[in-house]
């Protein structure tokens, strides 16, 4: 006996309420209102083998709504992935279940991006439908063909991250994408007209995008839309009118079945209203087994498509592409030795152009890009042409001035995998990104972030536009790794390291101004990955432990230059990366800052954070202000960030 499309909508509706309801703590309405259009999607549309849910070439659905997140775990267990159990699910929102409040990528295979933030799922999806099309160009149909399935509510679409994020796909014609809306009209507050009147269908429409309109609940209708969805080269919305809780016949289409259990009452109710009669947890076995047969529906194309990968000549490049390996071979060792052969007085930020110089020919799958300042970010190298909607298969991106879409973006390229997405804009701006570079951090993705005028060293521009809480800010955020180098060869080093670590994202920090070429001769081994190292050695008894990090630690070796010739002994501590210098051993911490002398630090930034390494009694020098618009030199000198300033407050110290 074949089981009705209702049949499969209500278990995802029983298994979404039971959990908040046991949890008491949740998102029913969602889930419950979008159980129809996720049943038609699942088992016509989205492409994937939950027995193999890392299957290259399966279609990316994500959940930008997260906090329906009992839509995604309903759809994985009952299609049959291995996790999350109906255990899991019991344990909906517990302490160690995989079933977190928002879904999280790390926990469950078949998550393909973690969500919550609203209107950043759907922005993550427009990098994973890029990355789609970049590899299609690189590898062809037979390796690449599928598309990127996004369910997204009301708030994902009123987030002003949906502005970039659709601009970009609309102008980039990314026709693989296609996005569910649950248009429930129903937010916390209550009816989404208490807040907003726009008419979404033709914001969409202005940028470039298919739009279509169904009832969510007469699943022909939702067939009928996405076909035409499917039919169009254009991304697609596919306007699903819903009633938020459908099934709940007291609380449905109102804002108290949005965040709230239903209650024991009204879960009752529900049941009876839907004629669902199985215990709370249990599935019958018919519509089991009807679920578990969808997700295998597609096992015959991924066997096929396994074969293509095994016949193919370009297979073991894209298999080491997608799973995110550098090839054996690569190493900046050459391209060190040769700043070692002639050195450069440059900015980092040209620093790590002439870095991308090399690395872009040696790595096919860094896409790079900029939030419209390629020329100041100088992150664009003769091997990236522009990826356009005539040329996905260029290699860089012109994200326009969208500095959160960006970030969010490069997380969806990196959660795709092949590709090692990489991205400029000014270090200020980064406030604007922020939200998307924590999301990297936590979804523990390979993501560079080029961050360039990294203090009041880009002078004129004034307060605005130079840092000062920045790079402090961004190394609160956990598993960032944050990089401040202070020459050519620094800069190439943190590259490499960034490069090199596939477990979470990265930012460096970059100079507007020249800095000299500070380490000259052959290291033997990338000094950065200590985090910290000695660059200049007392030659006097050593009294003081000058720390800097970035332009300051030229400041800082003029600094101990001028107490040595006072006859007191100075170590300069170059310290590009907090992160790896706390993961050294004790002992080298403690031989590189010993205790018994004092500790001083320079950074053109906030003070703050950096008693850690000083101590209380140490001296601190930085800006506790904001900046101004001036030459950077008459800047420096004006915060007193110069050697003839610093010099003489170090020996006074020392002195009393």
């Amino acid at each position: 006996m074949t089981v009705s499309d209702m049949s499969l909508a209500n278990a995802i509706r029983a298994l979404s309420m039971d959990a908040v309801q046991a949890a008491n703590s949740g998102h029913p309405g969602m889930p419950m209102g979008m159980a129809d259009v996720a049943t038609v999607l699942f088992r016509d549309y989205v492409k994937f083998d939950a027995s193999a849910p890392r299957w290259a070439d399966r279609d990316r659905f994500v959940l930008s709504a997260g906090h329906g997140s009992m839509l995604i775990y309903s759809l994985l267990h009952l299609t049959g992935y291995a996790r999350p159990t109906m255990d899991d699910i019991r344990n909906f929102r517990q302490l160690q279940s995989p079933c977190a409040g928002h879904p999280e990528n790390f926990e469950l295979a078949g998550v393909e991006a973690t969500t919550g933030p609203l209107g950043s799922g759907l922005a993550t999806a427009v990098g994973m439908a890029v990355a789609e099309r970049h590899l299609n160009a690189q590898f062809g149909d037979d390796l690449v063909d599928h598309r990127t399935w996004v369910v997204a509510g009301d708030g994902c679409l009123m987030e002003g991250i949906n502005h970039e994020a659709i601009g970009l796909a609309g102008h980039l014609k990314l026709g693989r994408l296609i996005v569910l809306w649950d248009d429930n009209k129903i937010t916390i507050d209550g009816s989404v007209d208490l807040s907003s009147s726009e008419d979404v269908r033709a914001r969409y429409a202005a940028t470039g995008w298919h739009v279509v309109s169904c009832d969510g609940h007469d699943v022909a209708d939702v067939r009928r839309a996405i076909d035409e969805a499917l039919a169009d080269p254009r991304p697609s919305l596919v306007a699903c009118a819903t009633k938020i809780g459908y099934g709940a016949p007291n609380k449905a289409g109102t804002s108290g079945v949005h965040g709230s259990a239903l209650g024991d009452v009204e879960v009752a109710a529900a049941r009876e209203f839907l004629g669902w009669t199985a215990e709370p947890f249990v599935i019958p076995d018919d519509i089991a087994a009807a679920w578990k047969a969808i997700g295998a529906k597609a096992r015959d194309v991924r066997a096929a498509w396994e074969d293509r990968l095994a016949k193919a000549g370009n297979g073991p490049e894209f298999s080491r592409r997608m799973a995110g390996d550098l090839p054996e071979s690569f190493s900046l060792d050459a391209y060190v030795d040769s700043l070692i052969a002639a050195p450069q007085k440059v900015a980092t930020r040209k620093a790590s152009e002439l870095a991308l110089g090399a690395i872009n020919d040696l790595l096919p799958e860094t896409l790079g890009g900029s939030a419209d300042l390629t020329g100041s970010n100088n992150t664009k190298t003769k091997s990236t042409g522009p990826l356009t909607a005539a040329d996905y298969g260029g290699r860089y991106v012109y994200y326009g001035i969208r500095e959160f879409g960006m970030a969010c973006a490069m997380n969806g390229m990196a959660l795709h995998g092949g590709v090692i997405p990489y991205g400029g804009t000014f270090l200020v701006f980064s406030d604007y990104m922020r939200a998307g570079i924590r999301l990297a951090a936590l979804q523990q993705q390979r993501v560079i972030h080029v961050l360039t005028h990294d203090s009041i060293g880009l002078g004129e521009d004034g307060p605005t536009h130079q840092p000062i809480e920045h790079v402090m800010s961004m190394r609160m955020i956990p598993n960032l790794d944050v990089y401040r180098p202070a020459d050519v060869v620094e800069t190439a080093e943190c590259w490499e390291l960034a490069l090199k670590d596939a477990t979470g994202p990265s930012v460096l920090a970059l100079t507007r101004q020249n800095l000299p070429q500070l380490r000259t001769d052959k290291a033997g081994e990338n000094l950065c990955a200590r985090g910290a190292y000695r660059l200049l050695a007392a030659t006097a008894e050593r009294k003081v432990v000058i720390i800097a990090t970035g332009s300051e630690v030229e400041i800082a070796v003029d600094t101990a230059r001028a107490l040595e010739a006072q006859g007191i002994g100075a170590d300069v501590v170059s310290m590009p990366s907090w992160a790896h210098f706390e993961a050294q051993p004790q002992s080298y911490r403690e031989d590189l800052l010993p205790h018994h002398v004092l500790r001083v630090s320079i950074e053109a930034g906030t003070t703050f954070g950096w008693e850690r390494y000083t101590g209380i009694a140490g001296l601190r020098f930085g800006i506790d202000s904001f900046g101004a618009s001036a030459p950077a030199e008459a800047l420096y000198d004006h915060f007193g960030l110069t050697a003839a300033k610093i010099a003489p407050q170090i020996a006074a110290a020392l002195n009393n």
